[in-house]
């Protein structure tokens, strides 16, 4: 068998009550191979609910990482399922691992249990998001590091264009900066230090994009820092929704179409989003994360693993980087 996807049990808005049922659906419908971590009570309870006992293994952790907390605190916890689930994954016992809880706790747990590829100065969390084209735009960093330096975001680049390339399979990717303007040197000195590298970098460099260009299909890749590419994110599945609201009240489109433009974008879809520049496989799910999205997160962790995406990626910066 396959080595297993490590599940935070314990993480998200709703904890056992929708990770265990994720985690069930992933085995049951998907074939994932999955192992539960946290409270060994509680997650034993609500396999019996769902008829599971002795059908997922289950280990041991008791500290809960409240979704408040900050990563450093999460980090130096070693009973928390977050930082014991991301230890499994670095000692080569688990294939990858998922969570929805904090992101700033996933990622410190992964530094710490998992560690930074080679040469990464901090790991970005990259999300593919549809285009009206047609096809996908990743946008990296989507949450990991809020207060990147400019060589970071240059790196965040590289990351999202190898991403590109290797799991949407774009030949030749372009990269957009997000700025407040398409001209040169529009942005604050973060952006502005960022223009000035990525241009040296080996990719196509688009030069600047703005928010509307985020769904327009202008670029393959949309870099960002953590901070605005999570408020992105968020803008766009509000945004949907509330469109998508509008148009329903108003008829006039057919409710089957509104359904599958809503799927499109609905977490549940994507699964979560993949953080890229470790040794190993991390997905972070959405923290209301409800049963359904909880498994798809679990099949995407299992299929990056099982690409070898981690390695891939991590090769290819290496080669892009020299």
């Amino acid at each position: 068998m396959a080595d297993p996807v490590i599940v935070d049990a314990m993480g998200g808005d709703h904890g056992p009550a929708e990770t265990v049922g994720g985690a069930v659906t992933a085995r049951r419908e998907h074939g994932v191979p999955v192992v539960l971590v946290g409270r060994a009570g509680e997650i034993r309870g609500e396999l019996a609910r769902h008829g599971a006992l002795g059908e997922i293994d289950v280990v041991h952790a008791e500290r809960i990482v409240p979704m408040s907390e900050r990563g450093a605190a999460a980090a130096a916890s070693a009973d928390s399922s977050m930082r014991v689930g991301c230890e499994l994954v670095g000692q080569g016992a688990a294939s990858a691992f998922v969570s929805a809880g904090s992101t700033g706790a996933v990622v410190s747990c992964a530094i710490r249990g998992i560690g930074r590829a080679p040469g990464v100065l901090r790991p970005a969390l990259a999300i593919a998001l549809p285009s009206v084209t047609g096809g996908a735009s990743v946008l990296i960093d989507a949450g990991a590091t809020s207060d990147p330096t400019p060589e970071m975001i240059a790196q965040f680049a590289l990351l999202g264009a190898s991403y590109a390339q290797l799991v949407l399979g774009v030949t030749d990717p372009s990269v957009g900066l997000l700025s407040i303007g398409a001209e040169p040197g529009k942005g604050n000195r973060l952006t502005r230090r960022a223009e000035e590298l990525l241009p040296g970098l080996p990719f196509r460099f688009h030069g600047n994009v703005e928010g509307h260009d985020v769904l327009a299909g202008t670029v393959d890749v949309i870099v960002t820092d953590g901070f605005t590419g999570n408020v992105v994110l968020k803008n766009v599945e509000g945004s949907v929704r509330a469109a998508l609201t509008l148009v329903a009240e108003a008829g006039i489109a057919a409710p089957e179409a509104l359904r599958e433009v809503a799927r499109r974008y609905d977490p549940e879809t994507h699964g979560g989003a993949a953080l890229l520049g470790l040794g190993g496989t991390v997905v972070v799910a959405h923290g209301s994360s409800r049963a359904p999205t909880i498994a798809r997160a679990c099949v995407v962790a299992r299929d990056l693993a099982d690409g070898g995406v981690v390695t891939r990626v991590r090769s290819h910066l290496a080669v892009e980087s020299a």
